[in-house]
């Protein structure tokens, strides 16, 4: 792998998931990761849920935007990571391409049908569980791993 390892991070929306993924590699991974996020159908905003999730963190995404997975096309990356199971579904723009891909599948806390409580609740759950993936990632010895190998453990690490 490269000596900055370029992640992208997918989800429909690009609301909540997939700007708690970027929001957390960027704080995890230090200089070695540049971390990156879009969404097939932009939401447009990202989610005061994703928000609040990352504050309790001590991370701030207030700043961060909604953006369309076309904005990458033709950049390359070294790892494509979708979080929910419509983006895995769908096909990418020509150009938007890795040598690594894997699912990481996680419940959408936006879409949850609950209590506002039961939202937040959730939102802090899928938070800890994506950070719990990227300090996995994180750790992976990636200057001695193929993309084989890379894609196996970053697979194995998505249904853990």
């Amino acid at each position: 792998m490269n000596t900055q390892i370029k992640v992208l991070f997918l989800c429909t929306g690009n609301a909540c998931r997939s700007q708690m993924a970027e929001a957390l590699l960027r704080h995890v991974g230090g200089q070695r990761f540049c971390a990156y996020s879009a969404g097939s159908h932009p939401a447009g905003f990202v989610h005061p849920l994703a928000i609040k999730a990352m504050r309790k963190l001590g991370l701030s995404i207030e700043q961060a935007r909604s953006k369309s997975w076309h904005e990458f096309a033709g950049q390359p990356m070294d790892i494509i990571i979708t979080l929910c199971d419509n983006a895995a579904a769908e096909t990418c723009p020509v150009g938007m391409e890795a040598p690594v891909r894997a699912h990481w599948p996680h419940q959408d806390p936006v879409m949850l049908t609950a209590s506002e409580e039961d939202r937040v609740t959730m939102a802090d759950r899928v938070a800890a569980m994506i950070g719990d993936k990227i300090r996995r990632l994180v750790e992976l010895d990636t200057e001695h791993l193929s993309s084989e190998e890379m894609t196996e453990h970053l697979v194995r690490i998505g249904k853990s």
